[in-house]
């Protein structure tokens, strides 16, 4: 139920990826500590001022992030106003992860990632288009109605540049190893197999239920 730094060493990623196995609806009890998720020993900082912040981690060419995306999409767009949501691309090696942390920034700082951010989920799995080159970028970027020019002159800008480092040192101070994966307020952190935890094998959605709570408890300013 996630993507690790293992299994990028072990699947073939160019041939096909690794697969969702489906299953059963997932209890709903209450998350624990240490076994649904966990608590930062040193907290990451938190950049949304005045709201609980809220961070997904994913990669693009993850199948398990893939899966996610429609009940993320459908979360975050009926979150409460002191909930700030925002994605952070992972980092686990040079290629073709920083190309594809570059391609979410692009996507950002053109003001796309409403539009085409789920379309590159779906260029990549479902019609298997590589997006891992300059080359590809440009033609997926025309292929979409997007000046080609415009997109690559935005991803190699130094905003980009400097976005995708950033989001390497969230994803470090949250010791990310999996996607995809949430983190709540730069204090705690699950993922795909946290949350479902001692249940039988099924969706990541659960990951929703967890940070819901976690979102109680940072609001209810618990430290239990």
């Amino acid at each position: 139920m996630t993507f690790t730094r293992r299994d990028f060493s072990s699947c073939l990623l160019g041939a096909g990826l690794c697969s969702v196995l489906p299953g059963p609806a997932l209890a709903q009890g209450a998350p624990t500590e240490g076994v649904h998720y966990v608590r930062l020993v040193e907290p990451a900082p938190a950049s949304a001022a005045g709201k609980i912040e809220v961070i997904e981690f994913f990669w693009y060419e993850c199948p398990h992030c893939n899966a996610f995306e429609p009940a993320l999409d459908a979360w975050a767009r009926r979150l409460p106003d002191d909930v700030a949501f925002r994605r952070v691309p992972v980092w686990f090696r040079e290629e073709p992860f920083s190309t594809q942390q570059r391609l979410f920034y692009t996507l950002e700082a053109l003001g796309l990632v409403p539009t085409l951010h789920r379309k590159v989920f779906l260029a990549i799995h479902t019609d298997r288009t590589r997006l891992r080159t300059a080359e590809d970028l440009a033609a997926f970027a025309l292929k979409n109605g997007v000046d080609p020019v415009q997109f690559m002159t935005t991803y190699n800008s130094f905003a980009v540049q400097s976005k995708s480092q950033q989001a390497r040192q969230t994803a470090s101070a949250y010791k990310i190893d999996a996607v995809p994966a949430m983190g709540v307020q730069g204090r705690y952190y699950t993922n795909g197999n946290l949350a479902n935890a001692g249940l039988p094998p099924g969706s990541v959605d659960r990951m929703l239920v967890v940070v819901d709570a976690l979102i109680a408890k940072v609001r209810q300013g618990s430290r239990a």
